[in-house]
């Protein structure tokens, strides 16, 4: 059995990865910058918004905003490599004054109440060990009004096979996924309205195809890279199965697996939730 922060810091050094960005791509997420402009749309952001995006990962989505919203961007993210990778993005983008990155913990942020008119978290309260504790510092941050937006991996927890529950499966934003209600649920607990929820399921089964695309490319023009990183070339060959991958089809086409948008609002004072 892993530790809380045990698990956080393989997630942080797993999406530190050079080879996980090259498999997943610039976003990280299923449905990509287009789902995060749905996001952001639904947050009804205006420049010169603040906007806190927890789990920044290299900063794309933090930069979105900024760039195409005109927001003013707060992202906090546990990998300290990854903070690093997006100030030099905000920097080569001229976007630095708009945008600041800062290593910290989703389940204690080290921010000021109603401090921020919206909260982004892409793909990541999947993997946060006390979802209830993440859920309240969202609350937290917002100010009365203010808008949480969130996109995440959803799993009918019963129903999850075996070989999608260890370690490298929570990593990768499959074992400790929740149903969509279960998300609003936690959410709604934390004081939080919840205004709109969709499903994006189809985006998990597209990310699926690309990481193993990018695998067998991988295997034929960088098998040394796969193997630093502990997978056999081999296991890639034509015709061979990836069961993990094929576990994650199988699951998504079960309705087991699946993805979702989820937005809520900080009610203001006397308002009903």
């Amino acid at each position: 059995m892993s530790t809380p922060e045990q698990v956080k810091s393989c997630c942080a050094r797993a999406y530190s990865d050079d080879l996980v960005t090259t498999l997943l791509g610039e976003s990280y997420h299923p449905g990509g910058l287009t789902l995060t402009r749905g996001l952001a749309d639904g947050l009804g952001l205006t420049p010169g918004a603040r906007v806190l995006d927890v789990a920044s990962g290299l900063g794309t989505t933090g930069l979105l905003l900024a760039d195409a919203y005109g927001a003013r961007v707060h992202g906090v993210d546990y990998s300290p490599s990854n903070v690093e990778l997006a100030r030099a993005a905000a920097d080569e983008r001229g976007l630095a004054g708009s945008v600041r990155f800062e290593v910290g913990d989703a389940e204690r942020l080290e921010v000021a109440g109603a401090a921020f008119d919206a909260v982004v978290c892409e793909c990541a309260l999947c993997t946060f060990p006390d979802k209830p504790a993440a859920a309240a510092e969202f609350a937290r941050a917002l100010c009365p009004g203010g808008r949480l937006g969130i996109t995440d991996v959803t799993a009918d927890t019963d129903r999850l096979p075996a070989e999608l529950r260890g370690l490298d499966a929570w990593i990768a934003c499959i074992a400790d996924a929740r149903p969509l209600e279960e998300y609003a649920a936690i959410l709604q607990a934390a004081g939080l309205r919840m205004l709109r929820t969709e499903r994006h399921d189809g985006a998990v089964g597209r990310m699926v195809d690309q990481i193993e695309a990018r695998l067998r490319l991988l295997r034929m023009t960088a098998p040394d890279r796969l193997a630093a990183a502990g997978i056999d070339p081999d296991d890639l060959a034509p015709g061979v199965a990836v069961p993990v991958l094929d576990a994650t089809r199988a699951a998504i086409a079960d309705g087991v697996l699946g993805y979702c948008l989820l937005i809520a609002e900080r009610p203001t004072e006397g308002a009903a939730r």
